[in-house]
């Protein structure tokens, strides 16, 4: 392969992910406690990889996560076969008064110099409840899957499903996947039952599996606990820090083939500069930079890592694959939601540097 990553060619599935899904309340620029009305999206960063891969990049796709049987969960299994994803679900009855829950994000937009804030009711959520043994793993993985995928959002669930993301690893690797993990730290999850010093122990036997890590350096720092860099970086956008912090990664973990990560400078609520960086087996390589006009910021990591791990998996170039990744999440910032609506005729043009805001006749 190209990338040097060795991927199988073939399977059942391109891509499976772990984790739970939500769904997300979204008042637009009006502040929830002024907010009169709100749209409904569906989300989960393990989701949202394997909804982007399977609805604008071709691929196909499958979600192992938790679902209850009640109005809210009948909503997201919508979203899911609408974006072409294969469900498996550990399924679970809903009492009809406190859950078990699909858990809720609330978010809003801000604008300009107010910014967005997300905040969460994960109150008695299924997917927390989620154990080894909840799912076949052999079964899943018998018909072939080129690559597995989780996060340390999932992770910082609860007590069993960093033990999950294990064994369901554990099987990817017998079963011949490349596995990747997205860092996702998140102290609010991690406060509530464990806090850092747990949310290090629980990533670093995660990581001691992976293949491919998503993560900025403060997810290196914080999830993992490797020392920030004495270098200084001239802006948000350069990756000097970021670079400087993989030595220290590879020998921690030498398994480790590729290292990736968005980034990002934040001049408003709806304007940002934006680019890209990953390791690969030595070699670094670095997106264009561009400047941003934000409608919905949320699923911009994801829509980078989207389109990254489709570079790998097609067999593309390193530099290729990371400015496809570029692309596609600068293009998932201009629609509404957490999942793509792009095709990927535009994300190739916009990798190119020959996106044009003319109108196409």
């Amino acid at each position: 392969m190209p990338n040097g990553l060795k991927i199988r060619s073939g399977g059942a599935l391109d891509f499976l992910s772990l984790g739970a899904i939500v769904h997300r309340l979204d008042p637009g620029v009006i502040p929830f406690r002024k907010a009169t009305e709100c749209r409904i999206h569906v989300s989960g960063g393990e989701f949202n990889c394997a909804a982007n891969l399977a609805d604008c990049f071709g691929l196909h796709t499958a979600v192992a996560t938790a679902m209850v049987d009640y109005p809210i969960g009948d909503l997201i299994a919508e979203r899911v076969r609408a974006m072409g994803v294969q469900p498996f679900y550990k399924r679970f009855p809903h009492n009809g008064v406190n859950g078990p829950n699909m858990a809720t994000v609330f978010s809003d937009r801000g604008f300009g110099v107010r910014a967005p804030v997300v905040f969460y009711n994960r109150s008695n959520e299924a997917a927390a409840q989620l154990k080894p043994g909840d799912f076949d793993w052999p079964a899943i993985f018998a018909s072939g899957v080129r690559w597995f995928h989780s996060g340390g959002i999932f992770a910082a669930l609860s007590s069993t499903t960093g033990e999950l993301i294990l064994e369901a690893m554990q099987a990817a690797k017998s079963a011949g996947a490349v596995v990747s993990f997205d860092l996702n730290f998140r102290a609010k999850l991690w406060n509530v039952w464990g806090g850092a010093e747990r949310a290090r122990d629980i990533m670093h036997r995660i990581v001691q599996h992976v293949d491919v890590l998503v993560g900025n350096e403060e997810d290196l720092q914080k999830g993992l606990g490797i020392p920030g860099p004495e270098v200084s970086a001239s802006s948000q956008l350069d990756p000097a820090k970021f670079l400087a912090m993989i030595e220290c990664v590879v020998q921690r973990y030498p398994q480790i083939q590729a290292v990736a990560t968005t980034l990002r400078e934040v001049h408003s609520a709806g304007r940002h500069s934006w680019g890209a960086v990953a390791w690969v087996q030595g070699q670094s390589y670095a997106s264009p930079t561009c400047d941003l006009d934000i409608l919905d910021r949320v699923g911009g990591g994801d829509g980078f890592a989207s389109g990254f791990f489709y570079g790998l998996l097609a067999g593309e170039s390193p530099e290729q694959a990371v400015r496809l990744g570029w692309a596609h999440g600068a293009l998932l910032t201009t629609f509404p939601g957490d999942t793509t609506m792009a095709t990927l005729d535009q994300v190739r043009a916009f990798a190119q540097g020959g996106a044009s805001c003319r109108i196409q006749r």
